[in-house]
């Protein structure tokens, strides 16, 4: 079928209205996403009134890696490099760090250490095990108020 010089006009007439409508809603779309970026979005102008918002942050992990905490458990001098673990070792009881000090630090087998206390292996593993979860409590108390 033979295209007439009118039906190619034609032809020509609607595909410029289907392009000026898919514009004209690609435009509103547009419009609307950058209406929605500018509710979400706050000027640093609103933030250096209001309050004041640091642009930057420092790391406190990296302070001074090298610093020692010394704690005196058994007679002996223990040196270590975090500040909370040395303070919850200090609070706790006089015969939990003593166990923690001779089942970490001494190398002692649990055998061992219910020989020196006159206990058998399970009760020596028993109290190791109250040692550290006492320990852990006190590391949390820790952390909780540095935070």
């Amino acid at each position: 079928m033979p295209c007439t010089e009118a039906y190619k006009e034609h032809i020509e007439y609607t595909f410029n209205a289907f392009c000026r409508v898919v514009i004209h809603y690609a435009a509103i779309n547009a419009w609307r996403d950058r209406d929605k970026r500018r509710q979400r979005e706050i000027s640093f102008e609103y933030l250096t009134e209001e309050k004041f918002y640091p642009f930057c942050t420092s790391d406190t992990y990296f302070i001074d890696p090298y610093k020692q905490y010394p704690v005196t458990i058994c007679g002996q001098r223990v040196i270590l490099t975090n500040g909370n673990l040395a303070e919850a070792l200090s609070s706790l009881p006089e015969k939990n760090r003593e166990i923690i000090y001779l089942y970490f630090f001494g190398r002692y087998t649990q055998q061992e250490i219910g020989e020196l206390y006159g206990r058998c292996r399970s009760t020596a593993w028993h109290h190791i095990h109250s040692a550290l979860q006492m320990l852990h409590e006190e590391m949390e108390v820790l952390f909780h108020e540095e935070s």
